[in-house]
């Protein structure tokens, strides 16, 4: 049932929102980018690049069962995969479809956490496919937080939410390990900057 209702439910939900969007020029339609959001807030993101040309990295966990179905109704080319279960397959599918012409969305603290800790697979994919990398911090006014690793939010109908997107930036296969890993730390900073900016526009 969950599977029927849940996609139809959010959207309803999502189409009551009130976005507000700084940078979004940022995102030119006539290119493609991979693009990083955190996991706790993923729902308004996810609903903003709903029929954009977008494909997504989904976990192989029941929830992530249920976001695939949500994702595909929305547009999505789902691939499936995380850190922790078909991790180098699921990078490859996505490598393939960004040099086929698709953008990617993922959440880089996502499928297990810690919460608002990045991880590397935007990064890998925009050295892999010279892509630029566009990251994202959302803010919404008033949520239910569930109490999850990630503090999920489910926006309250009619809600206002905010958008903040950077500067995009390509991942630079010159560095070591060690200077991409403070290159992520930094990128984790710009993140949660982006964030409270999302916050102070609501």
């Amino acid at each position: 049932m969950g599977f029927i209702l849940l996609p139809v439910l959010l959207t309803l939900l999502c189409k009551t929102l009130k976005i507000r969007v700084i940078n979004n020029e940022n995102m030119s339609p006539d290119k493609k980018y991979i693009t990083a959001f955190w996991h706790g807030t993923m729902l308004v993101p996810w609903y903003y690049f709903r029929n954009k040309g977008f494909a997504a990295l989904i976990s192989m966990s029941k929830d992530g069962d249920l976001l695939s179905n949500l994702l595909t109704k929305w547009g999505y080319k789902v691939v499936r995969g995380s850190s922790s279960q078909g991790g180098k397959e699921a990078l490859a599918q996505l490598v393939s479809l960004i040099n086929e012409g698709d953008s990617v969305a993922l959440t880089p603290d996502g499928p297990r956490g810690p919460a608002l800790k990045m991880k590397a697979g935007a990064y890998v994919a925009s050295l892999r496919t010279s892509t630029e990398v566009v990251l994202m911090g959302v803010a919404i006014k008033k949520s239910k937080i569930l109490k999850s690793w990630d503090k999920f939010e489910v926006p309250y109908p009619f809600t206002t939410v905010g958008i903040v997107f950077s500067k995009p930036f390509t991942g630079d296969d010159s560095k070591t390990r060690e200077e991409i890993n403070n290159e992520l730390l930094k990128l984790e900073e710009n993140m949660n900057e982006l964030t409270n900016r999302a916050l102070s526009i609501i």
